[in-house]
């Protein structure tokens, strides 16, 4: 612990508010509780202390001891080294929430640019300045369909193919509400088309994930049209990277997208912090969470930037506020920013095609292998499921005996699920890597 203050200087401090020593100043706790015996080791010095924790990380594996092909909402994706090296920028590094936008120019620029880019990415109207996550994000969706119905709509509809965090996190968000949550006891390997019976006059929202959990790509047209039939709402959780090659979700007429900002420039960092992406058509912004930044002249006729929408407790009555979220990923939104404004749309592209092929040419490979299968039916983008001659984690457990990290084991979610594994391919995986996971499967 470093204590940047002299023996002089606190003594200096004392004697100004009149107090002798420091132990004066907790004369109002409980006596058996001021100063209690927490048995911590002596102290150490700085090179010790970075010694220790050297020595504790190394304990770690990490992506770049093992092969990865694990995914499942986090992904191991290449970060630009200029991502890093703009964003610890002392402007931007040490920059807080933009209360004084005369003086947060260069933050609620690239608030601006964000929400620009992920208009343009989405192919919706607006975007806000971000939330925490993507399951938050997804929450703050059913939060928005709520309240664009003054609560008279009251039946959400979740994807059983919807990531089941993200689900959870619904359920943490409306605990209490007059909800009523339904489509997750679905056969989850089912379409979208299962999902249609469930809407009435009641449905506020109807919210599916896109590719999906399972990594299945759908075209969710027909289930906007039927969910705008009755009046209900269609959101959409989107991977972002792979909307540089998927059509935008604005071609399902979708009215709320979410989704979870990781793969744009962000690293896996042990689960976060990550982004939450949200936009919307115009006609819900001002039910929509967060705030935004627009862009404006000032009186000298100059380009600057402002905050002009917040629909937050901080800023509104309580009671009209859309949301008690308070903070966007700031930090990240920025890192984001970079990322997508260095590829560019065809950099974009050009990385969401080297996940889908790679995915594909593993796809194929493991098909050979005799007891694995995947799916040919459904097409996917850079993640499948593999049915296992065996339980899942069994398989992970081989692989990781040879320096390979394995899918997610779906039985965590999915009970039923036991023998199926749900790999991950990015642009970060190569040949050899694949080819290497398909001869230690083969020594099985």
């Amino acid at each position: 612990m470093y204590i940047p203050h002299t023996n002089a200087e606190r003594e200096a401090m004392l004697e100004t508010i009149g107090q002798e020593n420091l132990e004066d100043l907790f004369q109002c706790l409980p006596k058996d509780g001021r100063f209690p015996d927490l048995a911590l080791p002596h102290g150490i010095t700085e090179m010790e202390a970075l010694d220790e924790l050297q020595y504790i990380a190394s304990a770690n594996e990490t992506t770049q001891e093992l092969s990865s092909f694990l995914g499942a909402g986090a992904y191991n994706h290449y970060i630009p080294a200029a991502v890093d090296s703009l964003l610890r920028r002392g402007e931007f590094y040490t920059a807080y929430t933009p209360y004084q936008p005369e003086i947060s120019q260069g933050t609620l620029q690239t608030i601006f640019e964000y929400q620009s880019l992920i208009a343009a990415l989405t192919g919706m109207d607006i975007s806000n300045a971000s939330h925490y996550d993507g399951a938050t994000a997804v929450a703050e969706a059913v939060n928005m369909a709520y309240h664009t119905f003054r609560g008279r709509r009251q039946k959400v509809i979740l994807s059983p193919a919807l990531h089941p965090h993200y689900r959870e996190t619904v359920h943490t968000y409306m605990e209490g509400a007059p909800l009523e949550i339904v489509g997750e006891d679905l056969d989850p390997k089912a379409g979208p088309e299962e999902l249609r019976p469930l809407l009435d006059k009641n449905t506020a929202v109807v919210i599916v994930q896109y590719p999906d959990f399972f990594g299945r790509i759908f075209d969710y047209a027909a289930l906007g049209e039927a969910a705008h039939e009755v009046g209900a709402l269609l959101a959409v959780h989107v991977n972002p990277l792979a909307l540089g090659l998927l059509k935008p979700p604005s071609e399902f007429d979708a009215d709320i997208v979410t989704g979870e900002g990781q793969p744009l420039g962000i690293p896996l960092a042990y689960g976060g912090p990550y982004l939450g992406i949200f936009a919307t058509k115009q006609k819900y912004v001002r039910k929509m969470a967060g705030r935004l930044a627009g862009e404006t002249v000032d009186d000298r006729g100059q380009r600057g930037y402002t905050l002009t929408l917040n629909t937050r407790e901080q800023h509104i009555r309580r009671e009209r506020a859309t949301s008690n979220i308070c903070t966007n990923q700031g930090l990240i939104v920025l890192a984001s920013t970079i990322y997508m404004s260095l590829l560019g749309k065809h950099g974009l592209r050009q990385v969401a095609e080297l996940n889908y092929h790679k995915a594909h040419y593993a796809a194929e490979k493991i098909n050979t292998v005799p007891g694995y299968m995947v799916n040919p039916v459904q097409s996917f983008f850079n993640e499948f499921v593999v049915h296992c001659p065996r339980p899942a984690e069994e398989v992970n457990k081989h692989l990781l005996a040879h320096d390979i990290l394995g899918g997610y084991e779906l039985s965590k979610d999915y009970p039923e699920l036991e023998n199926e594994l749900l790999v991950a391919i990015t642009e970060m995986n190569t040949r050899s890597e694949i080819d290497y996971l398909i001869h230690v499967l083969l020594e099985e």
